[in-house]
């Protein structure tokens, strides 16, 4: 099985943003985005099973990819809780300190930790490997990729943020006998 991890393109929101499970639009080029980002999918797209988060900048995207996209709710960004749609330099810094110091196990305010966001795509991400496609699209936000990538290389969660994920990056796995092959990251 091949999966190809995609992270949504751009956002039309102000660097510094905390939007994790905010839904907030694309920005006003994701039609040449999307133009870059189809060349680096397989020319069948037609033939792949369709996932997506269910946020809009995911869900857009998607539904240029495939009519029939399966919404996951696993797929769903890291939840910021009450710091959604703050900027994170008006967060509380005592506060902002704590978290940053330990992301993997700290929660903000009434929203989840990395390790939280971990488990939530690792459950998915054993139901995919049970199903008999051939090629799998994953529209998706970059904790969660960055949540499976550590799952796949089974990295301490703290590293996963070594890997960098682009706006509208793919990733392209491949599931073969019973072991999971990196091909490319953040192409």
């Amino acid at each position: 099985m091949d999966i190809y991890l995609i992270r949504h393109t751009r956002t039309a929101t102000e660097i510094g943003l905390c939007y994790g499970q905010t839904d907030v639009a694309l920005s006003p080029g994701f039609s040449e985005e999307l133009a870059a980002l189809r060349q680096k999918l397989p020319a069948s797209v037609e033939c792949c099973a369709v996932y997506s988060s269910p946020l809009t900048r995911c869900m857009q995207l998607a539904e240029t990819l495939s009519p029939s996209v399966i919404v996951d709710d696993r797929l769903l960004e890291l939840n910021f809780g009450r710091w959604e749609g703050r900027r994170f330099d008006e967060i509380e810094p005592d506060l902002l300190s704590r978290w940053t110091g330990n992301f993997v196990e700290t929660a903000p305010p009434d929203g989840e930790s990395f390790t939280d966001l971990c488990e939530r795509v690792g459950g998915f991400w054993q139901e995919l490997l049970s199903q008999p496609h051939e090629q799998v699209l994953i529209v998706t936000h970059a904790g969660a990729i960055r949540a499976l990538l550590a799952r796949v290389l089974d990295l301490p969660p703290a590293n996963a943020f070594q890997l960098r994920i682009d706006p509208g990056s793919v990733h392209k796995l491949r599931r073969q006998h019973d072991y999971t092959y990196i091909d490319y990251l953040n192409r």
